[in-house]
């Protein structure tokens, strides 16, 4: 089978491989679509995220999709869970398994990803795809996931007033879930022209452009808004949701930023009440959620995935990651 690994920063190449076996629990999923993630972007560019690294050539992806191979369930389209958490220690307990210590995660080092044309998952993180679901649509799921658990970190309730700062696939995946919400009124920012039309298609009032890095001089008059994402993990996107948000408001910060610093003027934090909310993963019904919103028609998928690539041409699709020139691009391992 055909295998994407990560060698080092800027460095992934294309390997034949023998197919996986499953093992107790698990199924053998032919992958057939899988979406690059800002995460992926920061592995490829920097070969880290957080405090892990590349200590040795592993798979990416985690937004993915697939076709069961066999057994009782085999042929059947699924959703893959990306997170298996051990369902054992007092965070899980508690229902928080994407604050789990010991799980494991496709894609984040040493967890093999979805890019490659087989993978082993336990069956029962495999999801039913349901028919509504079209094609490589199922590669959209987990970052909608994502977005559904950011809106119940920012105590988000219809009639609030939202800015999403960074109209990436995430922050627009936001934007569509704030609107299916009943915000009251969401405003965006976004360095991109091309991502600032996508905010407004998705159901932003306004995409406001800013420098990539900056902070607009008439960012203090951009609010109130109830509740604030950044959404690009940069640091002056902190800054401009901390401007934004209404004092005693709800600050979530959803991206992952560069060499895994965030900084902020503690005085305007401190000054006017805000509270600080880090983001991390999904719960697992956030997923259920998410198929659920698409399924009945709240939420549309369409307008997203803006390039496709078979797997051979994977360090291409990368290539293109980097210019983030597309809104979400999406490898398929298989057909």
């Amino acid at each position: 089978m055909d295998v994407l690994r990560l060698h080092g920063a800027g460095d992934i190449r294309l390997h034949t491989e023998p197919e996986p076996v499953p093992g107790p629990g698990e199924e053998l999923v032919r992958v057939t679509a899988v979406g690059l993630c800002g995460s992926d972007l920061h592995w490829f560019e920097e070969g880290t995220i957080g405090d892990d690294w590349v200590r040795e050539p592993f798979v990416l992806g985690h937004e993915m999709g697939g076709v069961i191979v066999s057994g009782e369930r085999g042929g059947e389209r699924v959703i893959i869970e990306p997170a298996h958490p051990c369902g054992r220690c007092a965070v899980c307990s508690s229902g928080r398994g994407n604050l789990c210590q010991s799980v494991e995660f496709c894609g984040h080092f040493p967890v093999p990803g979805g890019l490659s044309t087989f993978m082993a998952w336990p069956g029962h993180l495999l999801i039913p795809a349901p028919d509504s679901i079209l094609g490589d649509q199922v590669a959209l799921l987990e970052p909608l996931g994502i977005a559904l658990h950011n809106l119940e970190l920012g105590h988000f309730q219809a009639g609030m007033r939202a800015g999403v700062y960074g109209c990436g696939p995430i922050g627009l995946f936001l934007i569509r879930a704030l609107r299916a919400a009943g915000a009251g009124r969401i405003q965006a920012s976004d360095p991109l022209a091309h991502r600032r039309a996508a905010a407004l298609a998705s159901g932003a009032d306004e995409a406001r452009p800013v420098e990539a890095g900056g902070q607009p001089e008439d960012v203090d008059d951009w609010g109130p808004v109830d509740v604030a994402y950044d959404a690009s993990g940069e640091d002056a996107a902190v800054e401009t949701a901390m401007r934004t948000v209404r004092t005693g408001g709800r600050v979530v910060v959803v991206g992952i930023p560069p060499n895994d610093r965030t900084s902020f003027p503690a005085a305007l934090a401190r000054e006017r009440g805000l509270t600080i909310v880090m983001s991390r993963r999904m719960k697992a019904h956030h997923m259920l959620r998410a198929i659920e919103l698409v399924d009945r028609g709240v939420i549309d998928l369409g307008g997203v995935i803006t390039a496709r690539y078979p797997i051979e041409k994977g360090p291409e699709a990368f290539a293109r990651l980097v210019t983030r020139s597309e809104l979400k691009i999406v490898v398929k391992p298989s057909e």
